[in-house]
């Protein structure tokens, strides 16, 4: 079971942004951006295209809300989708809030406290 699974199940507590029967959206814990968030799948599936159809077909109509929330409550000039996935075998994007190219490099993190994101959870949630 990949830890995006055990936060699915509710094992392993996240910063929940928005969850419908497909997918999970919620804050990444070590963020390159204020406001960074991962939308994962409740399939466990390792590649992104080997997700099914429907789980493909849906993913962007998700991410949408979840993207301008997130632009909403941080201010930033957009939010772009990242597809990397190596750190955890389970797919995912990143919706990662950017104000230029220099802010897509998600391997540089920022510190956060626990604090900042309940407080940046509650304001993205603000905007759903």
């Amino acid at each position: 079971m990949t830890l995006f699974s055990r936060i699915i199940a509710g094992e392993i507590e996240a910063y929940t942004l928005a969850e419908n029967e497909r997918f999970l959206a919620f804050l990444d814990i070590f963020p390159a951006m204020h406001g960074h968030a991962l939308v994962v799948p409740k399939v466990e599936t390792d590649r992104l295209f080997d997700l099914p159809d429907e789980y493909l077909d849906g993913l962007l109509l998700f991410c949408k809300p979840v993207a301008h929330a997130i632009r909403q409550a941080t201010g930033c000039n957009r939010v772009n989708i990242l597809t990397l996935g190596f750190e955890v075998p389970h797919a995912h994007v990143h919706l990662l809030p950017m104000n230029g190219m220099a802010d897509a490099n998600i391997s540089k993190k920022i510190q956060v406290t626990l604090e900042e994101l309940q407080a940046m959870q509650q304001k993205i949630r603000s905007f759903l």
